[in-house]
């Protein structure tokens, strides 16, 4: 099992774009066995194991928004790379299209799970971060997506969703969930409602999982993405950029994964 893991690892190849910043190296990745493909951000010159975070995509696809999130991370100091969970580069900009990206990547959860632990395997694999160090963080679609894994069991150390959806079919047992959890979420958004996070609460009580909610009043959907607002007037949804929501869970982030 453990030869099969590694060489399943060392398919995993850059792909041909390789750029460097003044303090960041992007690298574009391949994932191995046609699983699509992730970036990876990391400080430059970094000699110290770092925290490593597999960054998951609002419904939109992987997009500029999902990339400079994992690029934000790396100007914090740790090593992030955001993974294409519809696995050929679809981007949507339009909310059906989205919306059709996003049921077909739920109705092939197996194939998430396993770009997910590629992504997770490429971290340990390098070198550069601590295995046990390993976080997981999603905004919106990708919210539920890292809550999934949460629930599935897998070893992480801690878990962030962004405005996702809360709700499951296949709720957490006792013993399931390893990670520590932080959820993130507007007191005024419809697509996550009052009763949907009610019922996220009662999971965890029963499940007698410790994690940490942050609810935002006035936030509506997608409140940590700079261009949701004009999103959201062009399609009459409730998106709308929340600055203060956006910054204050940002920072409970930092606070998260130190």
């Amino acid at each position: 099992m453990k030869s099969t893991f590694i060489r399943i690892i060392a398919l995993l190849s850059m792909a041909i774009a390789t750029s460097i910043s003044a303090k960041i190296v992007e690298r574009e990745l391949t994932l191995p066995n046609q699983l699509g493909s992730a970036v990876m951000y990391s400080p430059e010159n970094n000699d110290a194991i770092s925290t490593g975070v597999i960054v998951v995509h609002e419904w939109w696809g992987l997009n500029d928004y999902a990339r400079n999130r994992a690029k934000m991370l790396a100007e914090a100091g740790h090593v992030a790379i955001a993974v294409d969970m519809y696995g050929d580069g679809q981007i949507a900009t339009h909310p059906e299209d989205a919306m059709a990206f996003m049921q077909q990547a739920f109705a092939n959860a197996d194939k998430m799970t396993a770009r997910f632990n590629a992504a997770k395997g490429f971290l340990i694999s390098k070198g550069m971060v601590n295995p046990d160090k390993i976080y997981a963080i999603g905004y919106c679609f990708g919210g539920a997506v890292v809550l999934n894994q949460a629930r599935l069991g897998n070893n992480l150390a801690g878990v962030a969703s962004f405005h996702g959806s809360l709700g499951t079919q296949a709720p957490a047992k006792s013993g399931d969930i390893k990670a520590r959890l932080l959820v993130a979420t507007g007191g005024s958004d419809p697509m996550v409602p009052a009763d949907q996070v009610s019922a996220f609460v009662q999971e965890m009580a029963s499940a007698g999982v410790q994690f940490e909610l942050l609810n935002y009043p006035d936030a509506k959907h997608s409140f940590t993405n700079p261009g949701s607002t004009e999103v959201g007037k062009k399609f009459n949804m409730p998106l709308e950029y929340n600055q203060q929501a956006d910054e204050a869970s940002w920072q409970a982030l930092m606070d998260f994964i130190k």
